[in-house]
């Protein structure tokens, strides 16, 4: 008489997919378009011109081209002049790209976060295989041991 396992050990659908097919975590280039050239294209551009845009460098630009036109609105001796001038041409430009550049920053520091949060479940995921692989050489031995206890009586 064999004795019927206690436990069966059924993987998640999810660990079955992720130990059948290697899974690197996702990358903002898998999420861009990959159907029409124009929407290829598209994110293309709007990668490169937010790339070049998205540095204190292109900032340092903006602050300057902003100070050109600051002669012009303080000759003009109207407030209202110096105000537009101060958040339409200067806060404006320069902020734009201050705050792609802080921006990339906090998305840099998440997608670490997320690469180490990725590797760790991934590395969770083996250890209960390998949890699960244990568990079943011992049921083995057990059912040996219980066969020969039973073997006796």
């Amino acid at each position: 008489m064999t004795a019927r396992p206690v436990y069966e050990y059924v993987p998640h659908q999810r660990t079955k997919e992720k130990l059948d097919h290697a899974s690197t975590p996702v990358r903002v280039s898998q999420q861009l378009p990959s159907g029409s050239v124009l929407a290829r294209f598209n994110s293309w551009l709007a990668v490169r011109v937010t790339n070049a845009v998205g540095t204190m460098w292109c900032a340092y630009a903006f602050a300057a081209l902003a100070i050109v036109s600051l002669p012009s609105a303080i000759r003009s001796h109207n407030l209202v002049t110096l105000v537009s001038w101060a958040s339409q041409t200067f806060l404006q430009l320069v902020l734009l790209s201050v705050i792609i550049v802080g921006q990339n920053e906090l998305v840099a520091a998440a997608d670490k976060r997320s690469v180490a949060t990725y590797n760790d479940a991934d590395a969770i995921l083996h250890e209960s295989v390998k949890l699960q692989e244990h568990l079943l050489a011992q049921d083995a031995v057990l059912e040996r041991l219980l066969g020969r206890a039973e073997g006796r009586t």
